[in-house]
């Protein structure tokens, strides 16, 4: 089993979470980021008030995931999704749609504690590390 590591699960691993840094640990080699992804955590890193180590975690972090790029498949996923979602008066931010569709076309389990975002994406396979 993979997993898509969304950014807020991220952002707790920077922070030293140690429940969040011992799942790192143990799925070392299976871990995987969207674009979307670091893009937000490029922001986090970049804004005035972020720490040298902060932006090095980044830097750090990104040798032990793989970056998974938006691609046609997953493009054209995200307008199915986005589509559906729209139809039944329901909505996902952007982000949250792009990440979703990465983690169905790599069929990856979606590592979040924001759950509540993803679960009007059906056949999303979500876990929370946070969760006890």
């Amino acid at each position: 089993m993979s997993f898509l590591i969304d950014t807020d699960i991220v952002s707790w691993y920077l922070k030293g979470n140690g429940r969040v840094g011992n799942r790192f640990l143990q799925y070392t080699g299976r871990l995987h980021i969207s674009v979307a992804t670091l893009a937000e955590l490029a922001t986090w890193t970049n804004r005035a008030n972020a720490s040298a180590k902060r932006k090095q975690g980044l830097v750090d972090l990104l040798q032990d995931v793989v970056v998974l790029d938006a691609t046609r498949e997953i493009a054209l996923r995200y307008g199915r999704e986005e589509a559906r979602l729209m139809d039944k008066g329901l909505a996902a931010t952007e982000f949250d749609l792009l990440i979703a569709a990465t983690a169905l076309t790599h069929d990856l389990v979606l590592v979040t504690h924001n759950v509540r975002d993803f679960q009007v994406i059906p056949d999303l396979m979500i876990v929370d590390w946070l969760d006890p």
